[in-house]
């Protein structure tokens, strides 16, 4: 925020988030936890992070890695990033239209995990509010859980009472399940709440007003005693630990503390309506709502100033507009705002971007990601407001249209707001909202019926034979409550980068069966998890594929598909093959070593990717994400363009340079604060990592570093933060071939590529395809062509052959291959260097046709001249005439026609050609006006046609038309010639 505004205000923004956070940290030893990303890398049942506790959530489920400082957690307090625009809670559609609604904020939050509880939360709130904060206590009222018969749950009377000690009973008062029961979800942790709620207004008494969603009584405090757990089938279980989480509208507090009946008025908003104001050259905020703000003007102010903060932060934490998801959704708030930036501000064309310096400003000091790459964030923005800017004028015309003889309380239909967005990419809310200022509704379900509907759909994992294990803090709690330690996973290092290793002693300590079913032993055949005091399996984590393999017991085996870690319990996911697995029993986890042998290859090959990337693009490539298969890997990255084909080779000898040079894997644990330490390090955007944490280099011993983390010779090998498992030596690798680079979202790329033999022979297949089609160009007359590429998968023979070439005739056989060529292009299984090889050959190939095509129309035109001349040197009375060069088209007969007409415009002509692969035939004719009364073109041509089951027609002097059987064609030219000898003598 400026200087200036400080200066005027006794709690400007910036103070009050600051007290916030000092109160927590320094008065009540709280951990500052920075706020996570507003983009949920780890969490797929979000679209974006909605609330305070969302990157907590690992630690209410009971699936934080105790080695983790998330998992050491005791005490934490921040302001978090949050967006609700999409998905459950979803405000877009409101903001603007009231002063209280966004669909970015900030929620100030406090928690507890198994410390404190009721009794310190509600006692440090008053404490910040009355005492820090200076809030009139008059003007507060507090709200508890007044109880529920049907679930057998109780009022808070607890909550209550600790209230009294600071409101009078008046102010505190009961309310149900909807305003003071919170629940994570359909299942998971929940409990009861209580709010505070402030009287703007003051100096009365109006309890009726809290919780009635009126803005001159609003919450702004809700702390919530996480006490239960909610089961699939409804019921409720006391959680082995009591935690607390607190939310707190940072927007809200400061309107308060501020005293102003909106958050807009605040100085958080001012830069942003200042920019607003300087780059729309329009008149200033005037805070006007409802029907006072008839011109829409002052809600264009809110919705523009609140989307751009939005764009702002989504961007830099990973997220772009497009076409799916969350993107769809920021793709959704960029076009509302422009829309009402041209529409009600009068902005220029490509305005919107240009706010983002001001959002960077006001915000860069409290969350300093903002400032590493703003450009890029205006970049993305520009790109997304040029595509709009194309069709949003047409966009806005054609919704005028549609709704101009409408009146208020009209519907407009469902196929027209499907044609709005399908046309113009106006989303649905977006017509909605345009249909409601004038006073229209839209279809929706019609909508959806002329759209195939876009759902997000959370699947959770399911194990061997589609059972779904979920395992989550009950079942961790289960398997604590049985007093199993956590288990030791250390021995999935234990093993050789060839391909085997040990078998790993252990005992089955735990049988899940699912939900909350533990059971002492398995039959054959039974699908469950088994929890071992020790492992040598690796469970999915950090992009890495899970193990596979056998755990064998005296009575019994069992094959692990699957294997999943929470709070440091390794799931192995499987079915009993043979006999009997039992609770306490000795056993031997036999992981495929040969499976992860492969694995190991690609997790390697993705680190020296990474480092190549950034060498060859030179510029801050953030990895977003992996997936580490044992026959390929795809490595997600920040880029906003394509990889060209020279950078992707570039890249690959970068990556073959470390593997000829036979670099050795270097493994190492170190604390978080030396590994941040050393120069050229790597890590996983959003990602959460232990400490002590894992330091994977290629090349660069581990020990040499730790002594000298700052040299810049770091700077020339792959060290990344990894605990996954990997080769021994960069050789194993053998090969890498990049076969895919595409985008997945604006500002994110994804490549796919393999390694070792199946890398190599992918290079083998693209450079004999290669090789191949070249023999399509090298021919001096390309024109017949028996066989020419066909599309093959890896491995599999190549079985084309270019022959030498004979005429111009065989014009249709270039087509077919050129057709198969860019079949081969799209669907083999290659290198993208390759890849692009092809496409330039194929390229060659489609102007040779193009050449072909122009010589063989020349070609015909030349024959109907001499045809003319010598039908005129003769004295024909007409012509009937077979092209075959023309392949049965009928623009090239034209051509012809016209060509002859020139030459003999007295005469008149029939054509005819058959399709170069038989069947079909083609026909037309011309006659001079003077003989159409005796032998009219479509009568001639119609009637000739008929004999082999075609049809023409047109006027009496021109005549098309066409046969699809062609076996006939020359009865057909025989009864047109004794047609016109009968006609014209």
């Amino acid at each position: 925020m400026s200087t200036e505004n400080e200066g005027k205000l006794q709690w400007p923004a910036k103070k009050v988030r600051q007290t916030f956070i000092e109160f927590f940290e320094k008065k009540q030893k709280h951990t500052h936890w920075p706020s996570s990303s507003v983009v949920p890398y780890d969490d797929p049942t979000l679209l974006f992070t909605n609330s305070g506790m969302c990157q907590y959530k690992p630690i209410f489920l009971g699936q934080a890695d105790p080695k983790t400082d998330l998992g050491k957690l005791v005490r934490a307090a921040n302001s978090q990033k949050c967006i609700r625009a999409g998905g459950k809670h979803n405000d877009l559609e409101d903001v603007g239209k009231d002063v209280y609604h966004h669909t970015f904020f900030e929620m100030l939050g406090n928690w507890s995990f198994g410390d404190y509880f009721k009794e310190e939360a509600i006692a440090w709130a008053w404490e910040l509010l009355v005492d820090v904060y200076k809030i009139d206590p008059d003007r507060l009222y507090a709200t508890y859980f007044g109880g529920n018969k049907e679930q057998g749950l109780e009022p808070d009377l607890e909550a209550k009472n600790l209230w009294l000690k600071y409101l009078p009973e008046d102010r505190v008062m009961p309310f149900g399940m909807k305003d003071n029961f919170w629940e994570m979800g359909a299942t998971g942790p929940c409990g009861p709440c209580t709010e505070i709620h402030y009287d703007r207004i003051g100096n009365r008494f109006v309890p009726e007003r809290v919780n009635a969603d009126l803005p001159d009584v609003v919450e702004i405090w809700n702390l919530v005693f996480m006490q239960f757990s909610r089961e699939p089938d409804r019921s409720l279980r006391l959680l082995p630990k009591q935690n607390v989480d607190t939310g707190m509208g940072f927007e809200r507090l400061t309107s308060v503390l501020q005293n102003k009946d909106s958050n807009y008025d605040t100085d958080i908003f001012k830069p942003v309506f200042d920019a607003i104001q300087k780059e729309c050259k329009c008149g200033p905020y005037t805070r006007l709502v409802g029907a006072e703000d008839k011109d829409f003007t002052d809600m264009a102010y809110r919705v523009v100033a609140d989307h751009i903060r939005t764009l702002t932060f989504a961007i830099t934490d990973g997220a772009a507009p497009g076409t799916n998801g969350r993107d769809y959704v920021l793709r959704r708030v960029c076009r509302r705002a422009v829309r009402y930036g041209k529409e009600k501000l009068g902005a220029p064309p490509l305005f919107f971007n240009k706010l983002v310096p001001a959002v960077v400003e006001a915000f860069g000091e409290a969350f300093p990601e903002l400032k590493k790459n703003p450009q890029r964030v205006q970049d993305i923005i520009l790109a997304e407001e040029k595509i709009f800017t194309k069709t949003l004028d047409r966009g806005i015309a054609t919704f005028k249209k549609i709704t101009a003889n409408m009146k208020s309380g009209d519907t407009i239909d469902g196929k027209n707001c499907a044609f709005l967005l399908t046309t113009f990419g106006f989303p649905l809310d977006l017509t909605e909202l345009m249909a409601e200022e004038k006073g229209l509704s839209v279809d929706k379900k019609g909508f959806e019926v002329e759209m195939k509907a876009h759902s997000e759909s959370s699947k959770g994992q399911q194990g061997a034979g589609g059972l779904q294990l979920k395992f989550e803090a009950e079942q961790v709690s289960i398997i604590k409550s049985k007093g199993i330690s956590v288990t030791d996973d250390s021995p999935k290092y234990e093993w050789f980068s060839a391909g085997s290793g040990p078998k790993c002693s252990a005992t089955v300590k735990a049988i899940y069966l699912g939900k909350v079913a533990f059971e002492d032993e398995a039959k054959e055949g039974t699908v469950c998890g088994l929890v071992l005091d020790r492992t040598s399996f690796y469970a999915e984590q950090g992009g890495q594929i899970f193990d596979k393999g056998l755990i064998e017991t005296p009575s019994g085996v069992f094959e692990v598909t699957d294997c999943k870690v929470a709070a440091g319990y390794v799931l192995h996911i499987g079915t009993v093959k043979t006999g009997i697995i039992k609770v306490g029993t000795t056993c031997l986890a036999c992981v495929d070593y040969e499976r992860r042998a492969d694995v190991a290859k690609n997790h390697t090959a993705t680190h020296l990717l990474n480092f190549a990337l950034r060498e060859v693009l030179k510029t801050d490539v953030d990895q977003k994400g992996s997936l580490v298969m044992p026959n390929r890997f795809r490595f997600d990255f920040s880029s906003d363009r394509s990889v060209n084909p020279a950078e992707v080779v570039n890249v690959e000898k970068i990556v073959q340079s470390h593997i000829d040079a036979k670099y050795e894997v270097f493994s190492k644990p170190f604390s978080i604060a030396d590994a941040k330490k050393i120069n050229g390090l790597r890590a996983v955007f959003g990602e959460k990592y232990p400490d002590p944490v894992t330091v994977t280099s290629v090349g660069a011993d581990l020990d040499a570093v730790l002594k000298n983390p700052q040299d810049e010779k770091w700077q020339g090998f792959s060290i990344e933060f990894c605990g996954g498992t990997h080769v021994a030596n960069a050789s194993e690798i053998g090969a890498l071939s990049i076969v895919g680079e595409e985008s997945i979202a604006a500002g994110t790329r994804r490549i796919t590529a393999y390694t070792g033999a199946k890398a190599i022979e992918a290079a083998k297949l693209g450079e004999k395809l290669v090789s191949e089609a070249k023999k399509l160009t090298s021919e001096k007359d390309l024109g017949k062509v028996s066989k020419a590429i066909k599309a093959a998968k890896l491995g599999e023979k190549l079985v084309s052959e270019a022959k030498k070439l004979t005429s111009e005739k065989d014009l249709g056989k270039v087509s077919k291959a050129i057709t198969e060529l860019n079949n081969t292009i799209l669907t083999a299984d290659i290198p993208l260097a390759f890849r692009a090889r092809l496409k330039e050959i194929y390229e060659q190939m489609v102007e040779k046709k193009k050449q072909l095509q122009r010589a063989s129309k020349g070609s015909i035109v030349e024959d109907a001249k001499k045809l003319a001349q010598e039908a005129k040197d003769s004295g024909a009375k007409f012509v009937v005439h077979v092209f075959n060069d023309a392949q049965g088209k009928s623009k090239v007969l034209s051509k012809a026609l016209t060509a002859f007409a020139k030459v003999a415009p007295a005469i008149p002509i029939l054509l005819v050609s058959e399709t170069k692969a038989g069947g079909k035939m083609a026909g037309i004719a011309n006659v001079p006006k003077e003989l159409t009364s005796v032998l009219p073109a479509n009568k001639w041509l119609g009637d000739s046609l008929a004999v082999c089951g075609g049809r023409g027609g047109g006027k009496p002097n021109y005549a098309q038309g066409a046969s699809k059987n062609s076996t006939d064609m020359m009865k057909a030219v025989e009864f047109a010639k004794e047609m016109a000898q009968k006609t014209l003598g």
